[in-house]
């Protein structure tokens, strides 16, 4: 008990936003199942859960590793920010650009892929969704925020940032609210468009990929709203053989990986581009990526 409550009180924010999930979340099921809208199942709620957890345990072992990197980066800042206002108001964009990045390379390299596809695993939508981590993430998501160090924050005020944001993201995972009002659909995430983000109809496949705002997708092109003819689907453009084992969600990418790039008679540069290149591409066009799809989609409308 003692351990557990000096954890808490270094890690106040978790203590603070641990009981809001909790709340939020008994509140959505009992809605849920009062509507019976059945957003909710026993057993993708509990793989859920457990995803967290071994992402949490992963991240707090890499923590120290994580840090050391950053400090070494800051030996050598570029600049130093003030007022705090400033500096606060700073990193919040430059974190939230960074992981901007890093959220589009998951979907555009297949080895990324590989460590995010469990976030998308799920066929459900709801507030324990976004704690549907990908496991492997505190190894990806340091090398995007290496750049903050170098440019002057804080290794820890990285740290701390992410942790805030990460909360948003969490919450957007919601199926209650419909529509936010327009300025802030301009701006920011909103449920709506995280719902597109984890659509597996081929229009929305790879878009919205902002953790708290969403200008950076209206920026580079990524930006797609959540469309009243186009029913959100949610989940992968396959299904998962096994979508409630403990390892198998979190391995089944790889798996596949490993069986793509040891087929017999590739070329080094083909079984390069099965690591590097979008999910979906092949060296023989037995499989699509996503903007192969959209664009076979929209000649055949044509």
């Amino acid at each position: 008990m003692e351990s557990i409550q000096n954890f808490l009180s270094e890690n106040w924010l978790i203590a603070i936003s641990t009981p809001i999930y909790i709340i939020l979340i008994a509140l959505e099921v009992i809605l849920s199942n009062y509507q019976k809208r059945e957003f909710y199942t026993l057993k993708d709620a509990a793989i859920n859960l457990w995803l967290n957890i071994a992402n949490a345990t992963l991240g707090i072992a890499f923590k120290g590793i994580a840090l050391l990197l950053l400090a070494f980066l800051f030996q050598f800042k570029l600049m130093s920010l003030s007022p705090p206002w400033l500096y606060w108001t700073a990193l919040f964009f430059a974190l939230d650009l960074c992981f901007y990045w890093e959220h589009r390379s998951e979907h555009y390299v297949r080895i990324l892929w590989a460590v995010h596809v469990t976030h998308h695993s799920s066929k459900e939508f709801n507030l324990t969704t976004g704690f549907r981590s990908s496991v492997f993430r505190p190894f990806v998501s340091i090398w995007f925020f290496l750049p903050l160090a170098l440019i002057g924050f804080e290794p820890l005020d990285i740290l701390f940032m992410d942790a805030i944001c990460q909360i948003y993201g969490i919450i957007v995972h919601t199926r209650f609210i419909k529509k936010m009002p327009a300025w802030f659909d301009a701006i920011f995430i909103s449920p709506s468009h995280h719902r597109v983000h984890h659509a597996s109809n081929i229009l929305y496949l790879d878009k919205n990929m902002g953790m708290v705002l969403i200008i950076w997708d209206r920026l580079f092109g990524t930006f797609q709203k959540e469309e009243d003819f186009e029913k959100v689907k949610y989940g992968l453009t396959h299904d998962v053989e096994k979508p409630h084992h403990p390892t198998h969600i979190i391995f089944h990418e790889w798996q596949q990986l490993v069986k793509d790039i040891t087929k017999p008679g590739l070329t080094f540069r083909e079984r390069l581009k099965y690591i590097t290149a979008p999910p979906g591409w092949s060296h023989d066009g037995s499989t699509q990526t996503a903007n192969e799809l959209r664009k076979e989609l929209y000649n055949n409308e044509i």
